[in-house]
């Protein structure tokens, strides 16, 4: 996104570009071919879904052609993995790419493992414990079930975001809440999970047998091969 004359304007691809995403099946396949992705631009040109989509159809509501819809078709298929990922902003990554992303955001750590050995915070235990005995949870659900809110906890939203830049948690779904008489109302919101409940502990934790720096190495190397433009400054902000 950009600022022009005052107005937020979306990036896009041209009518013909051959890199051009139409739908959510093209989505899939080009996460599939680069590897992660975030959904929006940011400072390396080209890395992101948004540079490649038509930008005349974002949120537009259209069933098909809207990528702001995308991202909902992302958290239920489980073929994508999907959440702020990227210097806390949004974005998908592959399923070949996402244990490699565990290992290099985890450091090698189950969370259990990380707050035992003092590097997690107390307010992130309140959120994971819920998920002990539970597959998924939305995050309003989460949000009074782990003490946040007024008189509680404080920066649940912050929270949150580092537990899926950790890969701790990722989003699997979006939904309106519902009133008392079962009528939906409001913005949807998103459903969270485990990565482990949905692609497996074996799946999920593949790259714990090597160095958490070579899967960093690994992640960087790649954007680099891509888009050779990029700076390590905007690297390391993104990543």
């Amino acid at each position: 996104m950009i600022v022009e004359n005052g107005q937020w304007l979306m990036l896009g691809a041209s009518d013909g570009d051959p890199d051009m995403i139409h739908d959510f099946d093209e989505l899939v396949s080009y996460v599939d071919r680069v590897g992660f992705l975030p959904l929006f631009s940011n400072g390396v040109e080209g890395f992101s879904a948004e540079e490649h989509c038509d930008p005349r159809f974002w949120w537009t509501g259209h069933e098909t052609r809207d990528p702001w819809e995308w991202r909902v078709y992302a958290a239920r298929s489980r073929r994508l993995v999907y959440g702020k990922f990227f210097a806390g902003k949004a974005g998908f990554i592959s399923l070949e790419w996402l244990p490699v992303f565990a290992n290099y955001r985890r450091n090698g750590y189950d969370f259990d493992s990380l707050y035992e050995e003092g590097m997690a915070r107390h307010r992130s235990k309140c959120i994971m414990k819920l998920f002990e005995d539970r597959d998924a949870l939305f995050s309003h659900e989460i949000k009074e079930m782990a003490g946040f809110g007024k008189g509680g906890l404080k920066n649940f939203s912050g929270i949150m975001t580092e537990l899926q830049h950790s890969l701790y948690l990722i989003v699997t779904d979006f939904e309106q809440k519902r009133s008392k008489r079962g009528e939906k109302y409001g913005m949807p919101v998103a459903q969270y999970a485990m990565p482990e409940s949905i692609f497996s502990y074996e799946a999920v934790t593949a790259a714990y047998n090597e160095e958490p720096g070579v899967s960093k190495d690994r992640i960087y190397s790649r954007v680099r091969e891509l888009y050779p433009g990029s700076s390590e400054k905007e690297l390391k902000k993104l990543l």
